[in-house]
């Protein structure tokens, strides 16, 4: 006769009153998992791309689109070059706001004690043309260099009370220049005559 044991007994009906089995609760980390659904992932993503959009939103309109001219501020160039150069910094001041400044550039972040000082201020005039002032004490800076180097003598032109030198730039534009001290001046650009003096007319020393 074949054995009997419990590997052919079938498991009887639960008994009246006993509890089911309590299926386990799943670990925090496949909780967690379940829980980020695409769904939540849009819900987590929109603050960060609604605020975004606001800086978007806020830059664009601030933004001329029929005025691309992007202006820049000259005062920190300005007091740099003032602070490290060994001559009296002259600077324009009193110019209308027509006068629109569109680039600096100063080497002075870069200078120790003695070197030479270039800083070169750049303006879109108010008749819309562009208007240059170097100063240097450096007679090889590339901004003198570039302007003055084959110029053709033109004569000289009485700017408030000084003789500043007239050439001609290879590229057929004015420049007016002038030695002050150590330090080489030049106004140059494709504006007018008149606009020229008015940006060298407009030269005084540096004050914070």
């Amino acid at each position: 006769m074949p054995e009997t044991g419990q590997q052919g007994q079938q498991p009887g009906p639960v008994a009246a009153g006993a509890s089911a089995p309590v299926e386990a609760p799943a670990p925090p980390a496949v909780d967690r998992m379940q829980r980020f659904t695409a769904a939540n992932m849009l819900r987590s993503l929109l603050p960060l791309v609604l605020g975004c959009l606001l800086v978007v939103g806020v830059t664009t309109w601030k933004q001329n689109p029929d005025d691309p001219v992007r202006e820049v501020d000259t005062s920190g160039a300005e007091r740099t070059a003032a602070e490290r150069a060994s001559y009296e910094l002259l600077v324009p001041r009193g110019l209308s706001e027509d006068w629109r400044p569109t680039s600096v550039r100063t080497d002075a972040g870069q200078a120790t004690a003695g070197d030479p000082i270039t800083l070169q201020i750049g303006w879109l005039t108010p008749d819309e043309e562009f208007a240059q002032y170097v100063v240097s004490d450096d007679a090889d800076a590339a901004a003198l260099t570039d302007v003055l180097d084959d110029a053709t003598d033109d004569g000289t032109e009485q700017v408030g009370g000084e003789s500043w030198q007239r050439v001609t730039t290879e590229r057929g534009e004015t420049a007016l220049t002038l030695a002050q001290g150590t330090a080489t001046l030049l106004v140059t650009g494709s504006a007018s005559d008149e606009e020229l003096q008015t940006l060298a007319g407009s030269l005084q020393p540096y004050r914070p």
